[in-house]
């Protein structure tokens, strides 16, 4: 992370954009994983849901923390002093929209991995993730609440 996209007053929307693929990167890997588990598994919706989304905060946090730790040198309370703000409300809103729309669309709900209809859901999520959260991370960073990744 560089300390003059931290500093910066107004992010620009390349730096807002480059925040949010981050956090979607993080999002992504644990949402994939909890709606994989969750289809596989035959679970309901809402269970898939709800281990999606854990499972989506520790790999977005894991994303952000591990680098500001190694690069900086600094411990996991400190880092996660520096993000936490931040990426809560970003994986937040992320989560909630590419929820809803796996929800929304059936992904969660069929029976195999190997199902089309999975992947082009898992994919309108990843869009509406995205959308949904680049205003809000553009405001984050415009208030000092967010670091660029």
């Amino acid at each position: 992370m560089s300390d003059h996209c931290h500093h910066q007053q107004r992010p620009t929307a390349r730096t807002a954009a480059s925040a949010t693929v981050h956090c979607l990167t993080g999002c992504s890997i644990g949402e994939f994983a909890g709606l994989a588990l969750g289809v596989h598994l035959g679970w309901p919706a809402t269970t898939t849901m709800i281990v999606a989304t854990l499972l989506a905060f520790i790999s977005g946090f894991a994303l952000t923390l591990i680098p500001i730790m190694r690069d900086r040198g600094l411990s996991f309370s400190q880092a996660w002093k520096i993000v936490w703000i931040g990426e809560t409300v970003s994986i937040t809103v992320m989560e909630i929209a590419m929820n809803f729309t796996d929800y929304q669309m059936g992904g969660m709900n069929v029976t195999s991995l190997a199902d089309n209809w999975f992947w082009i859901s898992f994919v309108f999520a990843l869009s509406a993730g995205f959308a949904a959260a680049f205003p809000v991370n553009w405001w984050l960073l415009s208030r000092n609440l967010k670091n660029c990744h």
